[in-house]
C-alpha cells in the first residue's frame, strides 16, 4: 500500500518490500555492466547445481502405472533440437491441434492466421477446433485469484481434448498433438508439469476433478511428452520456410525481443542452436529471421522484459508503458537504428506494440512495427499482409517497413478494402481452411461433413 496525496492508501500490488536501490549513476552503471557481461553467455542459467529432467520422473511414473504419456510418434514428422543444457527436445512438425491463445485471437489476429497460411503452404494437417479453453495463467500471476490445482486441471483438460479430439473423425486417440501459441501459456504449463510429476498430493486432487470431468485415460491423468511453443514449430521449419520466400529481407535491420514465459521460465527446456548467436542466446524467433536473410542487430536491453509483467498491466499501467518506452523501444531506435522488432509471445507483441502513443505525452516518437516473428515469414513469403498478416490491427505503422520490403502496400489495401466490399454485399468468404475442420468432440459433429473436408483447397490468399 502507498499513501496518495489526501492521505489514503492505494494497492499497488507490488508490496512493500519494493525499494529504490539510491545507487548513484556510476555505481547503477557498473551493476547493468556486471549483468550484462554474464547473461551475454549461458552463465546464470548454467552455473548451477544440475538441473533435473522432470521428463525423467514423467517416465517414471508412467512405468509405475500412475500417468499415462501422450507421445510423439513417427507420424508427428519430429524433428529433434537442442535445449539449454544440451539435452534433446522432439518438435512434432504435423497432425498439430492448435491450442490458441485468447490475446492473439482478440488483439493480433494475424498472429494465428499467419502461422494456419503457412502451414497451408506445406500441407500440415492439423485441426483449428472451438473445444479449448484459456489457460487463465494471466489471472494467476496478474492477479493471485487463482491456485495451482486449478491451473492443473485447466492444463490437463485441453491437452485431454487434444488427445481425444481425432475420435470424432473416425481416428485414433493421439493422432493430434497439441502446439500452444501463447508464451505465457507454454511457460505456465511448463511449469504446472514441474508441479504435477513432483507432487503426488497435487496429482491425486487435480485427479479428482479431471474425474468428474470424464477426463482420464483408463483412469489416469494424460501428460504430453513435451510442451511445444509455436515458435519451436518455426525454429524447426525455418530452412523449409526460407525456400519458400518470394521477398527480399536483406536490407532489414531487425531487433530480437524474447518472451520472459518462453525463455526465463523452466529455462531449461528452451531451445539453443549453435547456428544461432553461436548458441549464447535462445534461436527461437532469431532463427527464422536469420534463416530469412534480415540483420540481427543486438541491442543492450536484449534481455529485459517488455514490461508487461502481468501485475505491473493491471496495477501500474504507467510503469508497464514507460518501460517498454525507455528499455525497449527507445533503445532499439536510438541504439540499433532497427527497422522492426520481432517477437513471439502475446502479451510482449501487444505491449510494446500498443503502448509506442505514450512516449508523445513526453515530446517523444519511437515509432517501430512489432511483429511475431510467424507474421514476418509470411509476409515475406508472399501473405497478404493485411487479409493473412494483418498489420491493420496494429498500433505501431508498417508502411515504412513494407516500402523497404518493396511490398505495393497501397495496392494491397486497396484489395482488401474491396474484398471487404465484396463480404458486405454478401459475397464469399475466404478461408484459411475448411470450417468443418473446427470440429468439437461434443454432440452433433457430422463424421460424412469432416470426410468431405478432407478434399478442401483453401482459398489462394
Amino acid at each position: 500500500m502507498q499513501p496518495t496525496n489526501n492521505g489514503t492508501e492505494r494497492f499497488t500490488g507490488h508490496g512493500s518490500e519494493w525499494r529504490d536501490s539510491n545507487l548513484n549513476s556510476g555505481d547503477a552503471q557498473m551493476a547493468t555492466a556486471w549483468v550484462e557481461q554474464r547473461i551475454d553467455k549461458r552463465s546464470m542459467l548454467t552455473n548451477k547445481d544440475r538441473v533435473q529432467d522432470v521428463r525423467e520422473i514423467m517416465w517414471q511414473l508412467e512405468k509405475e502405472g500412475e500417468i499415462i504419456v501422450h507421445r510423439i510418434n513417427d507420424e508427428h514428422d519430429p524433428v529433434m533440437a537442442k535445449t539449454l543444457y544440451g539435452w534433446d527436445k522432439k518438435i512434432p512438425t504435423n497432425q498439430l491441434w492448435h491450442h490458441k491463445s485468447c490475446g492473439q485471437c482478440g488483439n493480433i489476429p494475424g498472429y494465428p492466421a499467419s502461422l494456419l497460411w503457412m502451414m497451408n503452404q506445406f500441407g500440415t494437417k492439423y485441426l483449428d477446433e472451438t473445444d479449448q479453453t484459456s489457460c487463465t495463467a494471466w489471472n494467476y500471476h496478474g492477479s493471485g485469484i487463482g491456485n495451482v490445482e486449478s491451473l492443473a486441471a485447466v492444463m490437463l483438460r485441453n491437452f485431454h481434448q487434444a488427445y481425444v479430439s481425432a475420435k470424432a473423425e473416425g481416428k485414433p486417440e493421439g493422432y493430434y498433438y497439441p502446439l500452444v501459441h501463447c508464451g505465457t501459456s507454454f511457460g505456465n504449463y511448463k511449469e504446472v508439469r514441474g508441479y504435477l510429476l513432483t507432487s503426488a498430493t497435487l496429482r491425486e486432487r487435480v485427479k479428482t476433478i479431471l474425474g468428474k470431468l470424464g477426463r482420464l485415460v483408463d483412469g489416469k491423468l494424460l501428460i504430453p511428452e513435451e510442451i511445444v511453443h509455436y515458435s519451436e514449430w518455426v525454429h524447426v521449419m525455418r530452412r523449409k520456410i526460407a525456400e519458400r520466400q518470394i521477398i527480399d529481407a536483406s536490407q532489414i535491420r531487425a531487433t530480437i525481443h524474447n518472451a520472459c514465459h518462453v525463455y526465463k521460465m523452466i529455462p531449461q527446456d528452451v531451445i539453443y542452436d549453435d547456428e544461432v548467436l553461436e548458441g549464447d542466446r535462445v534461436a527461437v524467433s532469431t532463427g527464422i529471421i536469420q534463416s530469412l536473410g534480415a540483420q540481427i542487430i543486438d541491442y543492450s536491453t536484449w534481455y529485459d522484459c517488455c514490461g508487461f509483467g502481468f501485475r505491473h498491466i493491471i496495477s501500474e499501467r504507467e510503469f508497464t508503458r514507460s518501460f517498454a518506452i525507455d528499455r525497449k523501444l527507445k533503445i532499439a531506435v536510438e541504439e540499433a537504428n532497427a527497422d522492426m522488432m520481432i517477437g513471439h509471445d502475446t502479451g510482449c507483441i501487444t505491449t510494446l506494440d500498443k503502448n509506442q502513443w505514450i512516449a508523445k505525452a513526453d515530446g517523444n516518437n519511437y515509432e517501430m512495427p512489432i511483429l511475431a516473428d510467424i507474421q514476418f515469414a509470411a509476409l515475406v513469403c508472399g501473405a497478404h499482409p493485411y487479409k493473412i498478416v494483418q498489420s491493420h490491427w496494429h498500433a505501431s505503422p508498417v508502411e515504412k517497413l513494407y516500402d523497404k520490403l518493396k511490398i505495393d502496400w497501397r495496392a494491397k489495401k486497396t484489395e482488401f478494402e474491396d474484398y471487404l466490399k465484396q463480404i458486405e454485399a454478401g459475397g464469399t468468404r475466404e478461408m484459411l481452411y475448411d470450417p468443418r475442420r473446427a470440429i468439437t468432440g461434443g454432440p452433433g459433429y457430422n463424421k460424412t461433413q469432416a470426410l468431405a473436408a478432407e478434399a478442401f483447397v483453401p482459398t489462394a490468399i
